[in-house]
């Protein structure tokens, strides 16, 4: 974004017959190891391939909203655009724009890299392809809505102009190996003009198989180098259809639609 202007009796008798001749008692075996944080890196990464080329088969919509605060917290202005992600004639994947308002935002403009990160770094999927692209340090174990996981913190190791990276935090699922939940921001090669907030993104398993992002939230404050603007963004992703298939997977309301940019 730019700025414009910018969580007794019973058991010795139990002891006792553990211990006569003749009786056996079951013993666990010691509790499985956890596997080393580079094996879990190799498992989600090959998950997280499998799962983004199971997304590229999926069509869905998604309903993005942003709004400029005020010192108060009240809406200034406001960008929101729900779009469908379809299929064309062609079978080639293209974004439908349902609802469009007229843009009333009077401090900042979206530009191309709000786009990118829109698209490709707020809904994260870090696959085998470019996991050689990140540090990824391990953190240790955390629950996220109650679903045990590994966390890791992630930053690109070197950015290449015109590309968009993540850098945060994100927990992987420790059964199906795969992304829950990111925390971070958009960075790559860019100037002071431009300025990124800080995100959260949620997924839902859909299908039985694969974590889809559903949910995606900021609220912060953008420092540009001649002022600051508190700015809260919503993004939905929902009615998410395999194509081809008659029906249709919907997680909670409505599902946002990817914002086209300004």
């Amino acid at each position: 974004m730019k700025a414009r202007s910018f969580t007794l009796c019973t058991a010795l008798g139990i002891l006792a017959l553990l211990g006569s001749p003749g009786v056996g008692s079951a013993q666990s075996g010691p509790p499985s190891a956890e596997p080393s944080p580079d094996e879990i890196i190799r498992k989600f990464a090959a998950k997280e391939s499998e799962f983004r080329k199971a997304r590229e088969n999926y069509t869905y919509r998604q309903i993005v909203k942003m709004e400029e605060l005020d010192s108060s917290g009240r809406p200034e202005g406001s960008w929101e655009i729900t779009s469908d992600i379809i299929f064309g004639p062609n079978k080639q994947r293209t974004e439908k724009v349902i609802y469009a308002p007229v843009v009333s935002l009077k401090h900042i403009n979206l530009d191309p890299q709000d786009e990118q990160d829109l698209r490709s770094v707020q809904p994260f999927v870090l696959t085998s392809e470019d996991v050689d692209k990140y540090d990824i340090a391990y953190l240790g174990k955390q629950n996220v809505d109650e679903i045990p996981c590994y966390s890791f913190s992630v930053k690109p190791k070197k950015m290449v102009k015109n590309e968009r990276y993540f850098q945060g935090t994100i927990w992987v699922d420790d059964r199906d190996f795969q992304i829950v939940k990111t925390f971070g921001k958009g960075v790559g090669i860019t100037s002071k003009d431009h300025q990124f907030p800080n995100f959260e993104t949620y997924r839902e398993q859909i299908d039985g198989k694969y974590w889809f992002p559903t949910y995606t939230h900021a609220d912060d404050v953008l420092r540009f180098p001649t002022m600051t603007q508190r700015i809260r963004m919503v993004v939905r992703y929902s009615n998410y259809k395999r194509f081809g298939a008659e029906e249709k997977i919907t997680y909670g309301d409505t599902v946002p639609d990817t914002p086209n940019k300004k």
